[in-house]
Parts: structure tokens; sequence; C-alpha cells
């Protein structure tokens, strides 16, 4: 073995002896039939085809197993570069019209959707503002980031995960609340965007069914921070997470973990995120 292999190896046993002393926080929400879904996306659907005894094995076995209906964007996902658009234009000046001829996208698709095991830092702007929940509505400000990273303690940096909290995943069980197409949904302004583009992260993520401000009885009828985030800077966005039980921890900044589906051509795909911390 050569030093630098021997080094290599060295390096992965203290990396695989310091997982071994870590702990993890689940930030997504459980997928089931007739969870909250953005009213832009097709719904999650799962029903088992096969249950057990409808076919045993001659040795008693039975197994059961299950079919699973979902758009991309339905649930705790990421969204792909090529999920927006503006004048015709994806991120990079892509061709949206050219890129996704033939059913699925040549360009940008879900399977270039970065694994990431890289710092996260959660803003939690609810918490900074002394409430549970943000007010339906309620507009981010570039300021309301700033002073949530100084409450944490925390100063964004390039390729960081952003997570902010709104704290609108205690809404997840009501769906007519949560989608807010009446009252809105607190969520982050052009500004704000504007703000994390600057700051150089990789990604950004909230706890609502867009990453959005949607003011009352407006509804998803306009997406600018995703015009600003996903088609001018390249920055993925994460939706419906849930980042309760990382408040409730009092957590900063930690190791984020997340594993989009590698679906060629696709705009979006489900995640399983958490958040990995020193036990």
């Amino acid at each position: 073995m050569t030093t630098e292999a021997s080094s290599r190896a060295a390096a992965t046993r203290s990396l695989i002896e310091a997982a071994r002393t870590t702990s993890t926080v689940e930030l997504g929400q459980p997928h089931f039939t007739g969870m909250p879904c953005s009213p832009n996306h097709p719904g999650f659907r799962m029903t088992l085809m096969r249950r057990h005894g409808d076919m045993v094995r001659p040795d008693g076995g039975s197994a059961s197993n299950e079919i699973i209906v979902t758009g991309g964007h339905v649930g705790t996902h990421v969204d792909a570069l090529s999920h927006v658009s503006h004048d015709g234009r994806l991120h990079g000046g892509v061709d949206a019209a050219a890129a996704q001829a033939g059913g699925s996208f040549s360009a940008l698709g879900a399977e270039h959707t970065p694994f990431l095991f890289t710092r996260g830092v959660l803003l939690d702007v609810a918490a900074t503002k002394g409430v549970d929940v943000l007010p339906a509505g309620y507009g981010i400000t570039a300021d309301d980031l700033r002073q949530s990273a100084d409450r944490a303690g925390v100063r964004l940096g390039a390729g960081d995960v952003a997570l902010v909290r709104t704290g609108w995943a205690r809404h997840f069980g009501t769906a007519a609340t949560y989608l807010g197409q009446s009252d809105g949904v607190p969520g982050a302004t052009t500004e704000a965007a504007e703000y994390l583009a600057s700051a150089g992260v990789a990604t950004t993520g909230a706890d609502t069914t867009a990453y959005e401000q949607i003011k009352p009885g407006a509804g998803h009828s306009v997406l600018p921070v995703h015009r600003v985030l996903l088609v001018e800077a390249g920055i993925h966005i994460i939706e419906h997470l849930n980042l309760e039980a990382a408040s409730e921890l009092g957590l900063t900044e930690f190791l984020f973990v997340m594993a989009p589906l590698r679906i060629v051509g696709g705009t979006g795909s489900p995640i399983r995120p958490v958040a990995v911390l020193a036990a």
C-alpha cells in the first residue's frame, strides 16, 4: 500500500469511528396518501398491490408490495434546476423548450442535483421573532435572515445549506391552513433570496409548501423567489421540511445530509434530509 493510500485508509477509519458517536435529527415530513400538496403538482398515493396471503409459497412464506404514484414535488423534496424557467430560459441560459423536448430534460435534470454532505445552518426566523409560527403571508426579509444568523451565532458561507424555519410545519396536519390558498403562507421575499445567493449557499430550504411569500388570496400565482434562486443563481430549493425538532433542540449548525433520487430528466426528487450531530 502506498503512503497516500495508507493515509487515506487511516483517515477513513477515523471517519467511521466518528460516525459511531453521532446522532441524527429528521428534517423532513413522512409521505402518506392524502398529505398536503401544492395545487401545482399531482399528489402522493400509495396502496398495497399484493397482500400477505394473496400468494403463499410452498414453505409458508408470503410477501407484500405496493405501488406508489407521486409527483416529483410532493412531500419533502428538492427542486432540480430544470424546474423553473424565465422568459423561456433555464439556469445558465439553457433554452427550456429545447431541453424538455421528448418528455424529459436533456439538461439540468434531477439526476444532476447533488448529494449533499456539508454544513447546514438553521435560520430560525420564528424563534428570532419570539413566536411559534410566523403569521400567514409574512414576507421574510434579508434583515430577518441576518438577525436569525446573529441569534444563532453563525455566519453563512459558500457551499452551506441554509434552512429557514417559519414554524409552518405545525400546520401540516391541516391541509387548508398549510397550503394557504385563502390566508397565505409565510416565506422568503426576493431580497431574502438575493441575500442567500450573495452568501454563496449551495441549497436552501423551508418548512412550507413553496419557498415563497404567499400573500392572502394570491395562491401560487407567481414564484419570484424560484426565479432568483433556481434560474438566476443556480441554487437548489428544498420544500416541505419539518424543522420543529431541530428548533426544539436549539440547533444552529450541523452536518447536513441529503440524497436525492437520480431521476433522469426530472424536475425534482423526494428526499429524506437529516442533521448529523455529535452525540
